[in-house]
């Protein structure tokens, strides 16, 4: 009689657990719902984004004129935090090896990079007009780890606000034409097509070096969306096919959104980022905890974007 009882008790203990946990995760949809016009409306108030004084931009150097097999290229791709949404300090233009490069993927007409053409990687590295990126701290944190002889490469095509589907290119039509006028414009830098830009891009890189890697920072938009990691899996599975890549020899690393002891707004999300390697095997997860936010609980600030930065660098050593 007294095991039953004990059977009954931890029964409703556990019963109890499971519905606290539905509960908690119900809440938690809710209010990623409610919290989704949160990324809208934030480009709505900040239709013009300057996050950049437009100097020492450049970086010029020689170009590639053979491939080297110690070229490691990477390529950088999702919204805003990607994009680059914090003011470049001056110490993100100070002691940048010559190693660390980008590939602009749209010409800067302020600074005079051209698309297509290799400078080493004075921020800002997505537009003209962008900020700090973690892919800024990821190439200088991979420069200092690696041989002397290897340098490094990135290449980021970023769009502020936009769903995955944007890079999906069976949706990113249909998407883009419901699309409101602030993402369109920003989406025109890439003549309305940012995913073909980034593969013509990717493909020229090819010529000069290795790709690595792609780095994805993406979800306030399709914050709580369960089905988001079978969505970017399209995309990545794409990319490897048109860029004639293996999984195995090209991993997906994905970054956290603020979270929610930093007081982010999409902190939901990263519940679903967290099951990424169980949907794509060569994936890994960049956490973000203790990487300062700003105070619209969106973006990073610049010491954020820094570390995160150095984070996506470190998993990418350790895989």
């Amino acid at each position: 009689m007294k095991s039953c009882i004990f059977v009954a008790d931890n029964f409703m203990a556990d019963m109890k657990y499971v519905l606290s946990f539905v509960f908690m995760f119900a809440a938690c949809v809710a209010f990623a719902q409610e919290k989704k016009g949160d990324v809208g409306s934030f480009y709505e108030r900040n239709k013009v984004l300057n996050f950049n004084d437009g100097k020492n931009a450049a970086g010029e150097i020689e170009q590639p004129k053979e491939f080297d097999p110690n070229f490691h290229i990477y390529l950088c791709f999702g919204q805003s935090n990607m994009e680059g949404n914090a003011s470049i300090e001056p110490q993100d233009r100070e002691g940048i090896s010559t190693r660390f490069k980008m590939m602009a993927a749209v010409d800067f007409e302020r600074t005079g990079r051209k698309m297509g053409k290799w400078y080493v990687a004075v921020p800002p590295l997505c537009r003209e007009n962008n900020g700090l990126t973690p892919a800024d701290y990821f190439g200088r944190t991979m420069v200092e780890r690696l041989p002397e002889e290897v340098s490094i490469g990135v290449i980021n095509v970023s769009i502020g606000g936009c769903s995955i589907d944007l890079f999906d290119e069976d949706k990113a039509e249909k998407y883009l034409a419901g699309a409101p006028d602030w993402l369109q414009n920003f989406s025109r830098a890439y003549d309305g097509h940012p995913y073909k830009r980034l593969i013509a891009m990717a493909k020229e890189a090819q010529k000069a070096g290795v790709i690595k890697g792609i780095l994805l920072h993406q979800g306030c938009t399709d914050n709580g969306q369960r089905d988001w990691p079978q969505r970017v899996k399209v995309v990545y599975e794409r990319m490897l096919k048109d860029l004639g890549l293996k999984a195995e020899e090209c991993p997906l690393l994905v970054g956290e959104l603020l979270s929610m002891q930093d007081n982010g707004a999409c902190w939901l999300h990263n519940s679903i980022i967290a099951t990424m390697p169980l949907v794509i095997p060569t994936a890994r997860v960049v956490p973000s905890l203790g990487c300062p936010g700003k105070e619209d609980r969106l973006h990073f600030t610049a010491e954020g974007y820094r570390e995160l930065g150095r984070r996506y660098a470190e998993v990418m050593m350790k895989r």
